[in-house]
């Protein structure tokens, strides 16, 4: 079985949300009467990418969000719904990289899980480099067809102009590298399994699955799904693929699990 060579999670800071966005669930971000004047519950989230080391090339996995955040994202009003305000001036993904003294043209291909704003916010760093840039072809579809300058938490400015390329079905982009299809979060969501030979398997699960206790069983949804139906489907697709794998399954925002990570630029999985 092909693998790949190592693996950096690369920590971006965290935003901070509603849980509700995050989990939908009894007794945690859904109260009973007696908790009706229980304040909300508002939480880290923590944004994270991942560089991918093979034979074949580099892979950044994610681009996390942008700097000028406050005010990319103003005309959308998510600033005030998902603060991008627990980062340090090292911690942006430029900084990281930087950090890791990996410079953008030497990253041969940037996977981007979905295009929402804070997964695509840094994608126009590439604009100008070797780097292929792909998505899903139903993410792209959607994601550049729609009225308007933004959609959701979809903003245009994060990633129209540039060169996409489009990945449909599963498929292995690098050795012991596949993108997985897991529609739900949105149109084209997908997840990415890495094949290492001394970590094992591991599953970067992007909005797939938020956290730990999205993951369950029972899983348990967010309030920013697109397709409730698909999104269970796909949680199960993952399970089934790890149980298969014996993955190690890390979360697209768990504030403790990012915690618990080896992660750039001291340490990384191979």
């Amino acid at each position: 079985m092909a693998t790949a060579n190592k693996l950096s999670v690369i920590p971006c800071g965290a935003m901070h949300a509603d849980l509700t966005f995050l989990l939908l669930k009894p007794g945690v971000s859904i109260k009973t009467r007696s908790e009706k004047e229980d304040k909300i519950s508002w939480v880290e989230v923590p944004t994270h990418c991942v560089l991918v080391e093979t034979d074949e090339g580099k892979l950044l996995w994610d681009t996390s969000c942008p700097s000028d955040w406050e005010t990319r994202w103003k005309p959308t009003g998510l600033q005030e719904f998902f603060p991008y305000d627990q980062v340090a001036d090292d911690e942006y993904l430029d900084a990281q990289l930087n950090k890791m003294n990996v410079g953008l043209d030497e990253i041969d291909y940037v996977v981007l899980s979905h295009l929402h704003f804070d997964h695509a916010g840094n994608a126009q760093m590439f604009k100008n480099t070797n780097a292929k840039l792909i998505c899903s072809d139903k993410e792209k579809e959607f994601a550049l067809n729609f009225e308007g300058d933004f959609n959701g938490a979809h903003l245009k400015s994060d990633y129209e102009g540039l060169n996409w390329e489009t990945v449909s079905g599963d498929v292995e982009i690098l050795p012991g590298v596949k993108l997985i299809q897991a529609p739900g979060h949105t149109v084209g969501t997908m997840s990415m399994q890495v094949d290492l030979p001394d970590s094992g398997t591991m599953i970067f699960t992007s909005d797939a699955v938020y956290m730990g206790e999205s993951y369950g069983p029972p899983a348990a949804p967010a309030a920013i799904v697109n397709n409730l139906e698909q999104w269970f489907q796909s949680v199960e697709k993952l399970r089934g693929i790890q149980e298969k794998t014996d993955a190690t399954m890390i979360f697209g925002h768990d504030a403790q699990q990012i915690k618990e990570l080896r992660k750039a630029p001291e340490g990384s999985y191979t």
